[in-house]
């Protein structure tokens, strides 16, 4: 098992050319492993003056704690929108990961006007620069970049994110609509596909589904994965934001 449970969570897509986010919201998550509950996601975001703050944080089940203990925490800063923007760009980001043996806390300073990302990792002491381009996003505030995205089914969306480690051009597919049920209720919604080149979470070995809600909202309500023992799905169960039938 690797790096890292947020990393799916990054994957919340949206698709409808008009984008209502609650500031602020807040969406939970249960974590299941092959039918089995294995934790909980809190994934946040808040305004604060000019800016925004996400959070994501991620904990393990109790019975899961004893032999793979999870305490996650992931934040992201983003500047104030430009004019006509849905949301700004990421100044800041901070990843503090904590799964079984595999432990990382690293930050980032975005510089966006000299096209620079300056990644500081705490536990190796080192600092490094890389290139970015006008248009990159974090692992986390990409989410809300999509959000704001207008998704066709048989198209692609390409968004730059930076992983900490280099600058990804990353391709998201939309696959088709389907009307699905959780817990919460029914939901029609849009299926999408992400194309991750970086590595991701739990030793993933195949292709990762987003279901995202098809309305103002762009609510992701469920995610599966395949990893090496099983699959992982990610399924929303509660939080604070609108209805999920508001038009």
């Amino acid at each position: 098992m690797k790096k890292t449970l947020y990393c799916t969570l990054w994957l919340a897509l949206c698709c409808s050319p008009c984008f209502a986010l609650t500031v602020p919201e807040r969406l939970v998550y249960d974590i299941s492993w092959s039918g089995v509950s294995a934790g909980k996601t809190v994934q946040e975001v808040r305004g604060e003056g000019d800016e925004l703050r996400i959070t994501s944080t991620t904990r393990s089940a109790s019975w899961l704690s004893l032999i793979f203990p999870v305490d996650d925490k992931v934040e992201s800063i983003l500047s104030k929108a430009a004019s006509g923007a849905k949301v700004g760009f990421p100044r800041y980001y901070r990843e503090r990961v904590s799964e079984g043996r595999t432990h990382t806390d690293k930050e980032v300073i975005f510089d966006t006007n000299r096209l620079s990302a300056r990644t500081k990792d705490h536990l190796q002491k080192s600092e490094k620069e890389d290139p970015i381009s006008g248009r990159t996003y974090d692992t986390l505030s990409c989410i809300y970049f999509v959000r704001g995205m207008e998704l066709t089914p048989g198209r692609s969306l390409y968004i730059d994110i930076f992983d900490c480690k280099r600058l990804w051009n990353t391709e998201v597919q939309v696959l088709r609509r389907e009307e699905i049920t959780t817990q919460l209720g029914t939901f029609k919604t849009v299926v999408v596909k992400p194309l991750l080149k970086s590595p991701g979470f739990f030793a993933r070995t195949g292709d990762i589904h987003i279901w995202v809600t098809d309305d103002l909202l762009r609510l992701p309500v469920k995610m599966t994965t395949k990893v090496k023992i099983g699959s992982i799905t990610a399924t929303l169960v509660g939080g604070s934001y609108w209805d999920h039938a508001a038009q």
